[in-house]
């Protein structure tokens, strides 16, 4: 039978939250519909509410759950994800943050197209995107569980329910309503969890938590050495190159600060790890079948999976418990709704506009960007009620997320002039093939080959990091090579057809020509040319501008170069324009 009560305290903590988004969204400039206002909140975040909502993205409710369970299966030796997140957001900052929000980027793909073209970074947008959409859908399966447990509720009206919510305020505020929510939500996880944790200690079953007594601290085995640094290394490099830590480096007011944020981010993952240690330790000194609880013992791997929302509900008194499932669902709503916005950012800016319509108004992006968030919220939402490992769905995300973008990224943002888009496109391949070898068991999916160490169906080679370096090799090597035989004229410049090397189209390398000639084809060349995303960052166009008031202002340039110098000065534009070229 479902808990009156505790249905009640679920809704008033989402009005709450859904009155601070609509509040928060009412900050955006009356008016301003432009992509920095509601992609990245003017660039106007504070310094305190972007510590929140950095710190609300990775501590969300897979986060939680996910460290309870690993202490109460594996021991705190093994729970990698705090640590982990942690110094992703520490390299996060020390190695990307600057130079990003330096250069004035929207999204996280933007170096990616300006480097190896508009369509390549559609390629890439791929695993992005499916990461977020899977790790939002896996968290509100999270919370339906939670709620299954604790009060009875239908999971699936739990779910529903609460991706309405999120969507709604994201919808109407943009990262406005994200970050300000956020801020909430982080308070009541806070709160929520320690509220539980002395009353599950004082609970007459819990035994001692001396880890001499009960053993939650766990060993690593010398066989699963490797094992557990590729966990590791996943964890803190897959974590950087995701477009929800980057929405928040990027909306921050200088790049100093964007710094400040991860670093101190990074503290507050550590520092919200704790009570979910606690639990899990709690978990692991109660006798589960002393308690009133019904289930199977020992507990199997369907129950571990919800050992904090059991330790809420059979350990803690009923009011007590409300506030933790509130602590929980404010933990989804707090991943769910910037995985959704950061999912519909990218899709309206590097593959709408930047492939499909570069002349698109800044209105019409932003309600493509509207409509996006309804149709990954729909896609998180049906996934989240369908798809019963949802968890393997998004591991494997994470993986391609760390093998196929991580290198990709490090090179554009640190050695961009040793990369370019044959390069990308060999090491996406590599990379795809390398990790999909190694198979996934949570997926179903026989590995093609069995490393060193493979046993019982799991690969303890580290072929993660293995795919990841492979990558980085292929496109530093392949773009080596292109570039050499290209420029060495061993292969003819015809033969370029990703134009990022040699083969720039001729009205921009025809340097010498008479002065007129040259003109001319620049104003032809005008409306049709595909910009970078640097270009229109660093204000070389107006995307509002139509082609013939392009033209027209060419024409205008051009007539008062010529009034002032008397003579028709040639086009040398073959190195500047030789980046917005690239057609791949």
């Amino acid at each position: 039978m479902i808990n009156i009560a505790g249905v009640v305290s679920i809704v008033l903590f989402y009005v709450l939250i859904l009155a601070v988004g609509i509040w928060a969204g009412r900050k955006k400039e009356h008016g301003n519909d432009s992509e920095e206002e509601v992609m990245l909140a003017g660039r106007s975040i504070g310094l305190f509410v972007g510590i929140f909502t950095m710190t609300a993205t990775w501590v969300g409710g897979g986060y939680i759950n996910g460290t309870a369970e690993a202490i109460y299966t594996s021991g705190l030796v093994w729970c990698q994800a705090p640590f982990g997140y942690a110094l992703s957001l520490v390299f996060g900052g020390i190695f990307f943050a600057n130079e990003m929000r330096r250069q004035g980027y929207i999204t996280m793909l933007d170096p990616l197209q300006d480097n190896f073209g508009e369509r390549m970074g559609g390629l890439l947008f791929l695993p992005a995107l499916c990461g977020e959409v899977f790790w939002a859908a896996g968290i509100l399966a999270a919370l339906g569980a939670t709620l299954s447990v604790i009060i009875d509720m239908d999971h699936r009206t739990s779910v529903i329910f609460s991706s309405c919510i999120a969507v709604f305020y994201t919808l109407f505020g943009g990262l406005y309503s994200v970050a300000y929510t956020d801020v909430i939500q982080l308070f009541c996880i806070f709160i929520g969890l320690w509220m539980c944790i002395p009353f599950a200690m004082m609970d007459e079953h819990v035994g001692s938590l001396s880890p001499s007594v009960v053993d939650w601290i766990g060993e690593v085995d010398e066989s699963q050495r490797w094992y557990y640094i590729d966990y590791g290394l996943l964890l803190i490099f897959g974590g950087i190159p995701w477009q929800v830590y980057f929405q928040r480096v990027l909306s921050s007011k200088t790049a100093a600060r964007a710094q400040i944020l991860s670093y101190v981010a990074a503290a507050g993952c550590i520092l919200m790890a704790i009570p979910p240690v606690l639990i899990g330790a709690i978990a692991k000194a109660t006798p589960w079948n002393e308690t009133n609880y019904k289930g199977p013992w020992p507990l199997t791997e369907q129950e571990t999976s919800m050992i904090l929302p059991m330790v809420l509900q059979h350990l803690t008194p009923d009011f007590v418990s409300f506030f933790g499932l509130g602590a929980v669902s404010a933990a989804v709503m707090s991943s769910a709704d910037s995985s959704v916005l950061s999912a519909s950012s990218m899709f309206a800016r590097n593959v709408y506009k930047l492939i499909f319509r570069q002349r698109a108004s800044e209105m019409e992006i932003i309600w493509v960007m509207r409509v996006s968030i309804i149709i990954v919220g729909i896609l998180s939402t049906i996934m989240a009620l369908t798809i019963p490992s949802i968890y393997g769905l998004w591991s494997m995300c994470s993986d391609l997320v760390y093998c196929i973008l991580f290198p990709q990224l490090l090179m554009v943002v640190h050695f961009k002039h040793h990369c370019n888009t044959y390069g990308s496109l060999s090491a996406y391949i590599v990379a795809f093939f390398v990790r999909l070898s190694g198979g996934e068991p949570l997926l179903g999916l026989p590995p093609l080959i069995k490393y060193p160490g493979y046993k019982d169906g799991q690969q303890l080679f580290p072929f993660r990091t293995m795919a990841m370096i492979m990558s980085l090799l292929t496109l530093i090597g392949v773009s080596w090579f292109t570039k050499w035989i290209f420029e060495t004229g061993r292969l003819a410049p015809g033969y370029d057809y990703f134009r990022c090397v040699v083969n720039i189209p001729e009205d921009v390398e025809r340097v010498g020509e008479p002065a007129g000639e040259g003109e001319l084809a620049m104003m032809n060349t005008a409306a049709q040319k595909s910009y970078s995303a640097v270009d229109e960052r660093n204000g070389r166009i107006n995307p509002a501008l139509e082609p013939d008031d392009e033209m027209d202002a060419a024409a205008e340039a051009i007539t008062a170069r010529r009034q002032s110098a008397n003579q028709p000065p040639p086009v040398a534009g073959g190195d500047r324009l030789r980046q917005d070229q690239t057609a791949f």
